[in-house]
């Protein structure tokens, strides 16, 4: 047994004491549990040890991959990779090929180049995401212009009443704000240049408005006419509408940062609508926090924003420029293409 080891042993004999004596000495269940939860954490915190690993040289990180089983055809292309990419960009589309991920050794004639096209599947996969992102957020925030701006007037988001939490509100009128003044578009100069105003009508600053900020703006809406009336302008009830638009801003981060997506497990998992308005998945079996629901909600999506989109069409032919790529990795099950959706 090593000294850390040792170290951990001792250390859970000591939180077994400590709990025994507790509940000998009749504490109170809530001091038990808090005591607990300390000292869980403290040895959580005991088993960790210090990172010590120095950096390696490109030609190192591919020695160090050649020694683990990679199979690396053109190193002069490798080696330019790593320069432009960065090693752990790259991992995470080699680390499928692992045959055992606690030591990473690669399985037999697994290849750099399989890797790769993973990863270059994975960026057009984004490109593809982004360009449809583009569309929904773009016909969100109008609908939501239009339908709160004339039914509660052009400065709606500032009328308190409307809102769930006061505090949540000031926050996002602080962002609203921040927007604003940080804006150059010229409708923006321009009303600043005529009028008085601290801050624009919904129907300027809303288009100077992150997706994030929007997102937040509606989910603090209490439950209402308008409120319903957006949502239902997208085929969903208002509780789901306000999931699944802090999941599309969740993906556009994702895609904005360029990280991994094509096999990612969702931080933000969207509620899973039992009815819709519209084509939906028919498999009720199906998991919310993997790629293939995303991408069926934005299917989901381009149908009641453009009845005619080219969106599935797209996927498909991704699919078949890179065979290699398993859509069940992304969570799509075996007979997705008999979904209506995904016709």
């Amino acid at each position: 047994m090593n000294q850390l080891s040792i170290e951990i042993h001792a250390n859970t004999c000591i939180i077994q004491n400590q709990f025994l004596y507790l509940q000998q000495h009749a504490y109170p269940a809530s001091h038990q549990n808090s005591a607990l939860r300390v000292s869980v954490l403290f040895l959580y915190t005991m088993s960790k040890v210090r990172y010590t690993k120095t950096a390696l040289t490109y030609t190192q990180q591919l020695q160090q991959l050649k020694d683990r089983g990679l199979i690396i055809n053109d190193e002069k292309h490798f080696l330019h990779l790593l320069e432009v990419k960065s090693y752990f960009r790259l991992s995470g589309y080699w680390y499928p090929l692992l045959k055992d991920k606690q030591i990473h050794l690669f399985k037999e004639g697994a290849t750099f180049e399989i890797a790769y096209k993973i990863y270059c599947f994975d960026r057009d996969l984004r490109h593809l995401v982004v360009n449809e992102l583009e569309k929904i957020e773009i016909a969100i925030r109008a609908k939501m212009i239009y339908i709160l701006s004339h039914q509660q007037g052009p400065f709606w988001y500032q009328n308190y009443n409307l809102f769930r939490n006061q505090v949540t509100h000031d926050r996002i009128l602080s962002k609203l704000e921040t927007e604003y003044k940080r804006s150059d578009e010229e409708f923006i100069l321009a009303f600043k240049t005529k009028y008085s105003d601290p801050l624009p009508p919904s129907w300027m600053l809303l288009e100077v408005t992150s997706f994030g900020t929007l997102s937040l703006l509606y989910s603090n809406l209490k439950p209402s006419h308008e409120k319903r009336e957006i949502a239902r302008a997208f085929g969903l009830a208002d509780t789901v509408f306000s999931s699944w638009i802090h999941c599309l801003v969740y993906l556009r981060n994702v895609c904005a940062h360029h990280s991994r997506l094509w096999n990612r497990a969702m931080s933000i998992q969207p509620i899973i609508p039992r009815t819709t308005d519209g084509r939906w998945i028919s498999n009720k079996a199906i998991s919310n926090n993997n790629t293939y629901f995303i991408l069926s909600m934005l299917v989901f999506f381009m149908d009641r924003i453009k009845y005619e989109n080219d969106v599935v069409s797209r996927f498909k032919e991704l699919l078949s420029k890179y065979r290699n790529i398993d859509p069940e990795a992304m969570g799509f099950p075996i007979n997705w293409q008999d979904e209506p959706l995904w016709k």
